[in-house]
């Protein structure tokens, strides 16, 4: 596991790059001199400059920070300096692969809250090759149209525990049967029927 420091030097410098530099960190002693050693970081007079396994690290970070940020504001409704906090701390904390999980979770978002780019992973490659589109609510499907469930955007335990008794979790199969006047889904074999309040509340990855 690469140390947390050397992640966010490496994150830095990928933001220089990409010209979306937030305000500069300082860098603990011996942080460059580890990431030079480590083969991520050369100086060339005395400006530092990402290898490519520099390069993919810092890229893997703010992939990681920016879809956090996705996260706290989407679905945890977590905004302003809090959330860009936690996104910090998450940055660190998602494990290989579990990015590519939140991502496809959130209908694979092209940018962050603040407009920036996320860069793309095997699994915005992969949803493509597949012809999945963005996430969006049960009520904006067409009648007839499949997915996935990503989420279920509310907080209240009672539309929860409704929601979660029809089966409906995030990687559920799911079809869209009638739009009016009600909202009628089905489930594997059952078919269910909600009004718009509860179909707004489940986010789906559309299949084309």
């Amino acid at each position: 596991m690469i140390d947390p420091h050397i992640e966010e030097a490496l994150e830095d410098l990928y933001l220089q790059q990409e010209k979306h530099q937030r305000q500069p960190r300082p860098v603990p002693p011996g942080v460059m001199t580890a990431a030079i050693e480590a083969g991520f970081v050369l100086l060339t007079r005395d400006v530092p400059t990402l290898t490519p396994a520099g390069l993919e690290i810092g890229q893997s970070v703010v992939r990681r920070h920016r879809l956090a940020e996705c996260l706290l504001r989407d679905v945890l409704q977590v905004t302003g300096e809090e959330a860009e906090e936690d996104a910090c701390s998450f940055e660190h904390i998602l494990r290989p692969g579990l990015e590519d999980k939140i991502c496809t979770l959130l209908g694979h978002p092209p940018t962050c809250p603040d407009g920036h780019p996320i860069p793309r992973g095997e699994c915005c490659r992969k949803a493509e090759r597949e012809h999945l589109r963005e996430v969006g609510p049960l009520c904006d499907g067409r009648a007839g149209q499949g997915g996935v469930v990503a989420y279920l955007s509310t907080r209240d335990n009672r539309e929860i525990q409704k929601l979660m008794a029809m089966g409906i979790l995030p990687g559920s199969d799911i079809r869209l049967i009638r739009l009016f006047p009600s909202y009628i889904f089905q489930m594997g074999h059952t078919q269910f029927t909600v009004d718009r309040a509860l179909a707004e509340k489940i986010y789906v990855h559309w299949q084309e």
